[in-house]
């Protein structure tokens, strides 16, 4: 028998705030059952399997930026998209590191497809329009843009660039205008 007030979407909720305070990794079900004081068996009459709650925080992370970075590009093109659109995914990484790396998660075809996962590639590729990238280009821009972002954001969130100067913060807004310029610069012709 289910919980009262237990649905699939707060147990997903749950084990997304426990991915952020523990990592993602971490998040078990008996841990997540622990957390909300039910047995583990408790938890299978809203998610299937472990799996299916890390694929639930998963699918509920890349919902959250993509709903960030939407908001942050409205009205926005150019470089002032490319900084907003940079900045929401630092941002929620910071904010929320284990629901990051659930974001990173490989998906199965069909539920990559359904996932927001397409949305940020729209919307980088929209970011993208506000450049001089040929359309044929724009899957290698998209994927460079991506490289970047999840780098930096993997490496500081490490402690990567925590024994050296400069501080982070300049670093990144340096990497950011390189960006900007060698997008405002794309190479033309093939390659």
């Amino acid at each position: 028998m289910a919980r009262a007030g237990l649905n699939r979407d707060r147990v997903i909720q749950a084990g997304a705030e426990l991915a952020d305070e523990v990592g993602f990794e971490q998040v078990t079900a008996s841990a997540l059952a622990k957390r909300l004081g039910v047995q583990v068996a408790s938890l299978y009459s809203h998610v299937k399997s472990s799996r299916d709650l890390k694929t639930g925080i998963a699918l509920l992370a890349l919902a959250e930026l993509a709903d960030r970075a939407a908001e942050a590009l409205a009205g926005r093109a150019g470089k002032d998209a490319l900084f907003a659109f940079a900045a929401v995914y630092r941002d929620y990484a910071r904010e929320h590191p284990g629901r990051y790396a659930a974001a990173r998660q490989r998906f199965d075809p069909e539920t990559a497809a359904a996932s927001a996962g397409p949305r940020h590639a729209r919307m980088m590729r929209a970011i993208l329009r506000g450049y001089d990238v040929p359309e044929a280009d724009e899957t290698h821009a998209v994927r460079l843009l991506g490289s970047v972002f999840h780098g930096f954001v993997s490496t500081e969130l490490g402690g990567g660039f925590s024994h050296s100067e400069p501080d982070p913060e300049k670093s990144w807004d340096r990497i950011l205008e390189v960006l900007d310029a060698l997008l405002d610069h794309w190479p033309q012709g093939e390659r």
